[in-house]
């Protein structure tokens, strides 16, 4: 690492507001080197006592960084300096900066409020607002004014949100970086919106690369995008230029192929999503083209479920692309869009919180022991909606009681590190003491958190293709190895599947409404499969995963198994309750009493009763007359004198 970095020339400043201020605010921009230079800077002045905990916001990063702090070292990962996250741990006793991500800072307080052995907490990349980086600091803000005073917090970030940080620590000093960019030149280039996406952005990309020399990294909203512009510029490119994509769910060697140099006598094209904004330093780039959309989540309270939203991105995240092509050396970005449409857009990115399903959020909160949101320091207070659904579902679970806390099964899930659905199929399985339905339960979770691509429903059939990174998530999840041939025994699966899947997804259960691709939830949403799915025209399904589409009315199903709904009955009776009813019937014009077996919303079966109860029938007459009026009522002319 060259010592021109910027970063080393505010280093100084940064580290004696460090040793008299409890929270340091840090905005330094790309290629300063706040994540890879100035961590081993704070670690070798001394000044902090005790371990540092640096939490990165994506995977790849939180591995990419880790790895480079630990070869300027001279080390490997897992000596001096850390990494942990989700089914991967490399720590020892002589670790001293640890990066971690995916929840591991939250779980670290909730094991140990008090941080013990730990002096400074760095947040980077604060500005992308992860849900996982608001809930951290607001649990450490708790932890240090409540039991740890002496403890550091250094938030950095290329893009600081200065107003909402300000208000927040208004006595917080804040160190200044000036980014090692070389100049950008930025052109707006608009793209025909009549003409297919993935098309134009490759005609774009392959104009660019034929004017410039070195290697183009090409931001797209999400994998699809990413997928059909691979194989039209497959089309167009020259042999010597590699197409490289990279997005989160890609392998480690996948990701590698994006972020090292190419090949000699080679250059690349790399497909990005906004993984590739911050933190990542992709080798060899001086050409940025920018679709300038990015797809995000929005949770419907309402629902329950997320839609997947592709949208315009903030002036933030613009700066932040072009900002790429100058990490070198001089570079041109070409923005597709045209430059008024720039000026309209946000100046920042909405923050997580304000969009996410919440569940997991208020089961930490509730073992934190925080029963309001009030009582905790937030940028974005978790918006009322969000929080009500997240109380809804944990009830629904058997996570809360009718007061609101946490149930014996509530404290054991709180500390497992998975979501709230898949949290409660583990301690389901945990009840059992069998270790073949915990191993299970585990593939399950480990599937349903990395789901496969491809347009596979049928959770049998995975089970049946396990890959090694499910393999690996569930050892860790169950304590035992598991291997492929764990759940070889058809005869497990078909018995352990629908109940442990009824534990995580109760409202999830769906009946078929034309016996083919249309079917209905037991929270009353609709859904449907593809066309062509090897589930179709199943009689009932347990749905595992679902994704509502930005142009569909129903809930796609991405994950599900066939069920008897029968034999359901029998394992999950909690799940069914009977009804009585007494309803009109237009056709006949006379009233119908009914028993039904329900499922939620759904009828699993229905009976006609002959003498329903007298009230039953008041209240069935009373909704007729609520719903059409008193006007079908037969009235006599000197009776329709008295109506008002």
């Amino acid at each position: 690492i060259p010592l021109v970095l910027p970063i080393l020339e505010v280093s100084d400043d940064l580290l004696s507001a460090l040793a008299e201020a409890p929270q340091v605010l840090l905005h330094a921009p790309t290629g300063a080197g706040k994540s890879t230079v100035l961590p081993l800077e704070i670690l070798n002045s001394g000044i902090i006592q005790g371990r540092i905990i640096m939490l990165e916001p994506r995977r790849i990063a939180a591995r990419t960084v880790a790895t480079r702090l630990a070869q300027q070292l001279g080390e490997q990962v897992g000596e001096t300096i850390g990494l942990r996250m989700r089914s991967e741990s490399k720590v020892s006793k002589q670790t001293r900066l640890e990066v971690v991500t995916e929840g591991v800072l939250t779980r670290l307080l909730q094991n140990d409020p008090m941080l013990e052995g730990i002096g400074l907490v760095i947040l980077d990349e604060f500005h992308e607002r992860n849900l996982q980086a608001d809930l951290g600091l607001a649990l450490l803000l708790d932890a240090q004014q409540a039991l740890r005073d002496d403890i550091k917090i250094l938030l950095m970030s290329a893009t600081l949100d200065d107003h909402g940080l300000n208000r927040l620590f208004p006595d917080a000093p804040v160190i200044r970086s000036e980014g090692r960019a070389f100049p950008v030149q930025r052109e707006y280039k608009p793209i025909s919106p009549n003409k297919p996406f993935h098309q134009e952005v490759a005609s774009a990309v392959w104009q660019l690369m034929q004017q410039q020399s070195g290697s183009l990294l090409l931001f797209l909203p999400g994998v699809g995008e990413i997928e059909r512009t691979r194989t039209e510029l497959a089309r167009l490119v020259s042999e010597d230029i590699l197409l490289c994509p990279l997005y989160g769910a890609l392998s480690i060697q996948a990701q590698q192929q994006a972020i090292l140099p190419a090949p000699e006598g080679k250059r690349k094209i790399v497909l990005a999503t906004n993984i590739a904004e911050t933190s990542l330093t992709i080798e060899g780039i001086r050409l940025v083209v920018d679709s300038g959309f990015e797809r995000v989540g929005q949770f419907n309270p309402r629902s329950g479920l997320t839609k997947l939203v592709k949208k315009r991105i903030s002036q933030a995240s613009m700066t932040q692309r072009a900002g790429r092509a100058g990490r070198l050396e001089a570079g041109v970005c070409w923005h597709l869009f045209s430059s008024e449409q720039a000026e309209r857009a946000a100046q920042f990115s909405d923050a997580e919180i304000n969009n996410s399903d919440l569940s997991g959020l208020w089961l930490a909160l509730l073992q934190w022991g925080c029963h309001e949101v009030s009582q905790l320091q937030w940028l974005d207070i978790p918006p009322e909606a969000s929080l009500s659904a997240a109380k809804s579902l944990l009830f629904k679970l058997g996570v809360t009681d009718l007061h609101g806390k946490l149930t014996p099964m509530g404290v054991k899930m709180a500390g497992t590190g998975s979501s709230v659905r898949t949290a409660a199929m583990l301690y389901h399985a945990q009840q059992t003491n069998n270790k073949k339905v915990i191993q299970l339960a585990s593939l399950l979770v480990a599937i349903i958190e990395e789901p496969p691509r491809g347009g596979e429903t049928d959770l049998h059939y995975h089970l049946e293709h396990l890959t090694e990174s499910w393999c690996k998530r569930a050892s860790i999840l169950s304590g035992d190895k598991v291997t492929s041939a764990t759940v070889k025994i058809s005869a497990m699966i078909s018995e352990w599947l629908p109940t442990l899947l009824a534990a995580g997804f109760p409202d999830l259960i769906a009946k078929t409404r034309d016996n083919q691709t249309r079917y209905q939830l037991a929270s009353g949403l609709g859904a449907s499969l593809n066309e062509n799915d090897r589930l179709m025209g199943s009689s009932w399904l347990m749905v595992a995963a679902l994704w509502q589409s930005e142009s569909s009315v129903d809930a796609r199903i991405s994950l599900a198994y066939p069920i008897e709904i029968d034999k359901l009955q029998q394992d999950c009776p909690q799940l069914f309750s009977t009804q009585e009813t007494v309803e009109w019937d237009e056709q006949r014009g006379s009233l119908l009493a009914w028993r039904r077996l329900q499922c939620g919303q759904l009828v699993v079966k229905s009976q006609r009763l002959t003498n329903p109860d007298q009230q039953e029938i008041k209240n069935a007459l009373v909704h007729w007359l609520q719903q059409n009026g008193l006007q079908q009522l037969n009235w006599q002319e000197n009776a329709l004198q008295l109506r008002i």
